[in-house]
């Protein structure tokens, strides 16, 4: 996509081209001057307090999860008079990092974003390869197909032929007839494959779109909020116009803009799904609530298709928004109500047509057929800020929401921390009773006879202290008890308890660098098999990222590219997108490992043509977390590679055979740096005269044999 000057009306968040917009009006009939509200923002409203009114439970776990990985003890907990220590061991927050590590590992390993675009094993009207033999076209056959001048080299394939061919119309049709179908059957041909190469291409495309917009600060915020909570949301991929900073001539700044899709994290504190639905598929809307200041407010009027008069008379009524009861907790206990904030609503779904007659809102005439329409609005104090047709074709609600562990009947997920917070509950109980039990038994407790002392005296004890008797006052005064010492007891429950962590999140301890294994893990090799069992329990949770998350975002771009900077290339092929979570988890040692063993094993030359070696490298490249494409050549440069390396080593001079050892005249034995003789005699029969190696005296005819003859070196010609 090429760069562009400064458009109009920049919309960093939701812009999308002008031309893909239906921009919705209301009648002029709609009060503006009051809040006697819309009939679509009444219709709004109503959907948000369902929504929210549905996901009440869902937020009693995420505060109950929020709590445990910070060390926050709820209300619900009571702590008795003889409890003394208010220990919080979190566990929770150290098994949730370790979750999330593992999920950006997932997302990260490898040097690229874990989403392709292949081409179809059995494409629909697409040829799988073509193939083309440039030594069949001759200098005479190009001047009368293309009318140009043009010397066909012979040494070297045609480079711009293997880029070409199958990709540009233009570029193919002149040599047409000179196409095959299928792979070439000779050294010298070009097999090209149209729609591996558009696969290829509009995968590098997604990936240079991904990395343009940091798409990976998003993603790790979203992966975060999976593993502690259960579910992580992402939006997009909408349209961004990047800055990219220029200065001209004469010193002006000058700078340059380029549309490309962009991601977003968003919280899943400002979530509000449609109640009825259990995955994004299902969703007939989804609303998201933004707590924007004054400044904010008034940046909407700069963005395309907001109203601006609308935003106005919002701002005159002044901020709205109502701290939630949960975001005390977040907020480690802010109480205060008072905040000068505006809450708008964004609205992505569908709303009925009858819903959109009463509201006054004016349908186009190619969509006044419709039952249903799928729109995208904001709203504010009672006013429609905002008011589009859904822009994506086909219409989605562009939003990601990946579950951790899914939750069959419900719209959230389960997280790491909901997981083990019985767990939790009991290594704090057991944890606080030990600390208080070490501190009882590590004091004594005192008993007094005051009858025995002189009254009015100081009873506190101290290094030191001088107590006075009563004169004549027989028997002890002062005695010392000793509390029982439990706290070993109490410590094994609390191993118990961590160890039914483990079990209950699927994350050992020692994944996370706890101390302490036994058994098959003392040893490096009983260690990579513990490893290798605790990744088998985060497969569950990668699945999800690819179904949830990988594919539908792979889609939207794609759908994305071809709709709003489609190109012609991208059409020579059937493709399809392919999320490779689970391929970038078993990117590991084993994998290299096993990888390496089977080109071991098909290094021979019965085996060897059966094996495609490009891609058992590129996946070998990938399970080392090495871009394949910039260490591996193409199958143009990789012909051109073993020529060059051909004729170097055809210039390079042979070296000579060395002469057996022992021979006369020959090199000296290496491990006998003497010349002596002086060698390691390994143990054995000795030779018979005559036999191959004998060198005893007999008269210089070898014992009566006559001397092999001599094998002309490598290269040259027998005599």
């Amino acid at each position: 996509m090429a760069l562009m000057d400064k458009p109009s009306g920049l919309d960093p968040q939701e812009a999308t081209e002008a031309d893909n917009v239906v921009v919705l009006e209301e009648d002029g009939d709609v009060e503006q001057d009051n809040l006697e509200y819309s009939g679509l923002s009444s219709f709004i409203e109503t959907q948000f307090r369902r929504s929210k009114d549905n996901r009440l439970h869902d937020e009693e776990r995420w505060l109950m999860a929020y709590r445990n990985y910070r060390g926050i003890y709820g209300p619900d907990v009571q702590f008795t008079d003889s409890e003394k220590s208010k220990t919080f061991v979190k566990i929770t927050k150290t098994k949730v990092l370790a979750a999330y590590a593992q999920l950006v590992d997932v997302l990260f390993a490898g040097s690229k974003f874990p989403v392709g675009i292949e081409a179809r094993r059995y494409p629909n009207n697409v040829a799988d390869a073509v193939n083309f033999d440039p030594n069949g076209l001759t200098d005479e056959k190009v001047r009368e197909k293309v009318d140009v001048e043009y010397k066909v080299p012979r040494t070297v394939v045609r480079p711009e032929l293997q880029k070409d061919l199958g990709v540009y119309k233009d570029t193919v049709e002149p040599v047409k007839d000179d196409l095959e179908m299928g792979a070439g059957t000779n050294a010298g041909s070009i097999t090209y494959e149209p729609a591996k190469r558009a696969a290829q291409l509009m995968e590098k495309k997604m990936h240079d779109q991904l990395e343009e917009t940091n798409a990976s600060k998003h993603l790790r915020s979203m992966a975060f909020e999976c593993a502690l909570f259960g579910t992580g949301i992402l939006k997009g991929p909408f349209a961004f116009d990047k800055e990219y900073p220029r200065w001209d001539e004469e010193g002006n700044y000058d700078p340059l803009y380029e549309t490309i899709p962009k991601v977003e994290y968003v919280s899943m504190w400002d979530m509000y799904p449609d109640p009825s639905a259990r995955n994004m598929a299902e969703a007939e809307y989804t609303i998201q609530r933004h707590r924007l200041n004054k400044t904010q407010m008034r940046g909407l009027k700069k963005r395309p298709h907001f109203r601006v008069e609308s935003i106005e008379i919002a701002l005159e009524y002044g901020p709205q928004y109502q701290r939630e009861y949960w975001e005390n907790t977040l907020e480690d206990g802010v109480n205060s109500d008072d905040v000068d904030r505006y809450e708008v609503l964004e609205y992505w779904g569908i709303i009925d047509a009858e819903l959109a007659e009463e509201a006054d809102i004016d349908i186009p005439s190619n969509l006044q057929d419709l039952d249903e329409i799928q729109v995208n609005v904001w709203i504010c104090n009672g006013q429609i800020l905002r008011l589009v047709m859904n822009p994506f074709t086909p219409s989605r609600i562009p939003y990601s929401a990946v579950p951790y562990e899914l939750n069959p009947y419900g719209f959230f997920g389960v997280g790491v921390a909901e997981n083990m917070e019985d767990t939790q509950l009991l290594m704090n109980g057991f944890m606080r009773l030990s600390v208080d039990n070490a501190a009882l038994s590590g004091n004594l407790l005192i008993e007094i006879d005051e009858t025995n002392l002189v009254p009015g005296q100081d009873l506190s004890v101290y290094p030191g202290k001088v107590f006075r008797r009563q004169a004549g006052a027989p028997g002890q005064a002062i005695f010392g008890t000793k509390f029982p010492n439990v706290s070993n007891e109490l410590l094994m429950m609390f191993d118990k308890a961590r160890q039914l962590s483990d079990e209950s999140t699927g994350i050992p301890s020692y994944s996370h660098g706890a101390t302490g294994v036994m058994g098959v893990g003392r040893t490096a090799s009983g260690m990579s098999m513990l490893m290798g069992a605790a990744a088998q329990n985060i497969k569950a949770v990668v699945r999800n990222i690819d179904d949830y998350l990988l594919t539908p975002l792979g889609k939207a771009l794609f759908a994305f590219n071809m709709q709003f900077n489609f190109d012609k290339q991208f059409t020579n092929g059937d493709l399809e997108v392919k999320a490779r979570g689970t391929e970038s988890l078993m990117r590991n040692e084993i994998r290299s490992q096993r990888l390496l063993q089977f080109m071991q094993m098909t290094s021979n030359q019965q085996m060897a043509p059966f094996v495609k070696y490009d891609y058992v490298l590129r996946e070998l490249a990938a399970s080392m977390d090495l871009d394949e494409d910039k260490i591996l050549n193409d199958q143009r440069e990789a012909i051109l590679q073993a020529k060059m390396m051909a004729d170097i080593q055809a210039m390079m001079p042979q070296q000579p055979q060395a002469p057996q050892q022992g021979a006369e005249g020959g090199a000296p034995n290496p491990e006998d740096p003497t010349g002596n003789g002086g060698g390691n005699i390994a143990p054995g029969s000795a030779p018979e005269p005559g036999a191959e190696g004998f060198t005893g005296a007999g008269g210089g005819d070898n014992g009566g044999q006559q001397p092999a003859p001599q094998q002309p070196p490598a290269g040259v010609p027998p005599q």
